[in-house]
């Protein structure tokens, strides 16, 4: 019985090489596609390539904003040195924003935009010096989802800023409106109404609505319930009260039996 099973295995697996596709080589010569230990063939072409160009595809990274610097800037630290005009490209190259790290970079943006937007550059407490501070570490954040997209701390980060930087929006509007309305125009940030409740209604959430409503409803009652015996016996209490701070005396009772009497 064995023996048939293994004849008839090998009898299968000679047909699928003999009958695998075959490829061109360079040379001329030619491969076949390898097999399985059971003599099946490998998954086609068309899947493996489309795989291939699937995980190649990625989306194209954002090109910088308009209010970056360009690359060829110098530092902060090497801008005031005298003669550094005619110093060498290659060292002018090393010193400029080309070969700065991330850091140094978002240093200059943020100080260039507080130049553009804010009145005071050197006054960083105020909430347009914190909105500009904000938006240049969400662009950031922006560039470095478009490159890694599965980076879910930076996605984590780049949601907390932005509703921090919606809340700092709100209260600029509020206290400063035309503050506010020039810094969305020169940060070129859309400002959005948010909605007035955010949470989706479902038959869960009606249901349990409806029940803290009901309990609601019978606590009032309750209250209202104690509230009228508690009257009540204030009242019962004081005309017992009063009832005792005035009784009748008994020498004015006695002579108006005796004249009823007679």
């Amino acid at each position: 019985m064995r023996r048939a099973a293994w004849g008839a295995l090998r009898s299968v697996r000679t047909l699928a090489v003999t009958q695998a596709p075959v490829l061109g080589l360079p040379g001329g010569g030619r491969a076949r596609l390898p097999s399985d230990p059971w003599g099946l063939p490998s998954p086609p072409r068309g899947l493996i390539l489309r795989a291939a160009r699937g995980y190649a595809i990625q989306k194209p990274v954002r090109p910088s904003q308009e209010d970056d610097p360009p690359r060829s800037t110098l530092l902060k630290d090497y801008q005031n040195i005298p003669g550094i005009e005619k110093v060498d490209d290659v060292v002018k190259r090393l010193l400029s924003l080309e070969m700065a790290n991330q850091k140094e970079k978002l240093k200059i943006k943020q100080e260039q935009l507080m130049n553009k937007v804010v009145a005071n550059p050197e006054d960083t407490s105020s909430l347009e010096a914190r909105i500009v501070a904000l938006t240049v570490k969400i662009r950031n954040y922006e560039e470095h989802m478009q490159k890694h997209r599965k980076d879910k701390a930076h996605k984590r980060y780049l949601l907390m800023s932005i509703d921090q930087r919606k809340k700092m929006l709100k209260n600029l509007r509020k206290t400063n409106y035309n503050v506010f309305e020039k810094t969305c125009k020169d940060l070129g940030i859309e400002y959005t109404f948010p909605p007035l409740y955010y949470r989706k209604a479902h038959r869960r959430w009606v249901t349990k609505k409806a029940l803290c409503i009901r309990v609601f409803q019978e606590a009032q009652k309750l209250k209202k319930q104690k509230r009228a015996l508690k009257a009540a016996a204030t009242a019962a209490a004081a005309a017992q009260k009063q009832g005792q701070t005035n009784p009748e005396s008994p020498s004015k009772a006695r002579p108006e039996a005796i004249k009823e009497n007679q």
